[in-house]
């Protein structure tokens, strides 16, 4: 992991927040190699990007009152002697088995060490993150709005507000548990891809399983803002996490 701490110059902490963000430097999809778009998939390190952003802007920023976690699973997904190979059942920190039946689906398997150890090791209070995870969320939303997953309806509302502040469209989206269904596996606890329908709905749902039920929690898929084909990387998600932080500082 790429760890941040950004701590209040007062000392004085009312809340620990997590922000977690996707660090895929390069995806080739693995052994289940991309048959088209490789050549953009600098982008998968968009959720890196904009997190760590967004931290520096909070420590230009200072903010009172919240210390503020940024961590980033850095890594490449490609073909050699030691990559994972679909079929293989991976143990996550939390104890989760995980069948790996895409190698292209990595993005969430390195984000749910990510997310056990802002929850269980840091303690944090609220979680969100952010992640270039699915292309079925740009097939819903587009390349100018980016989906929202939430079981709190106050951090939902609160991060709806700070997009409406900051102009970073997010939208909010269900977390249908029957999907939960597409998820399972004969040999682990569950699947890292859940089928053609829904996908993006079932990756925010498997995502679920390393935070706990009573940490609130928001994962912003940002696939589609992310990049540009006529200008390149946005920055998108900076802003909105920023933004976030400063109006959870306000609040103490």
């Amino acid at each position: 992991f790429i760890c941040l701490t950004y701590k209040p110059k007062s000392g004085k902490v009312n809340k620990k927040l997590g922000i977690v963000g996707k660090g895929l430097l390069f995806d080739t999809g693995g052994y289940n190699i991309k048959t088209a778009g490789m050549h953009q998939m600098k982008f998968d390190c968009g959720g890196a990007a904009a997190v760590l952003g967004a931290a520096r802007a909070i420590a230009a920023l200072a903010p009172e009152g919240v210390e503020v976690n940024i961590i980033v699973a850095a890594c490449e997904n490609m073909i050699n002697d030691r990559a994972v190979v679909p079929g293989d059942v991976l143990t996550a920190s939390n104890g989760k088995t995980i069948e790996v039946e895409n190698t292209d689906a990595e993005g969430r398997l390195t984000m749910a060490d990510a997310l056990v150890y802002a929850d269980k090791e840091l303690g944090c209070d609220k979680i969100i993150e952010l992640s270039t995870l699915t292309g079925a969320c740009m097939v819903a939303l587009g390349n100018k709005v980016a989906g929202l997953w939430a079981k709190s309806d106050d951090l939902v509302n609160d991060l709806l507000t700070v997009s409406k502040v900051t102009g970073e469209k997010i939208w909010h989206m269900p977390l249908e548990m029957q999907y939960n269904d597409a998820l399972k596996s004969k040999i682990a606890d569950l699947k890292n891809l859940g089928g053609r329908l829904g996908g993006a709905i079932t990756a925010a749902l498997f995502l679920q399983n390393f935070v706990g039920k009573k940490t609130p929690y928001a994962h912003i898929d940002i696939a589609g803002p992310v990049w540009s084909d006529k200008d390149g990387a946005t920055g998108f998600g900076s802003q909105l996490v920023t933004e976030w932080v400063c109006s959870e500082a306000s609040r103490e």
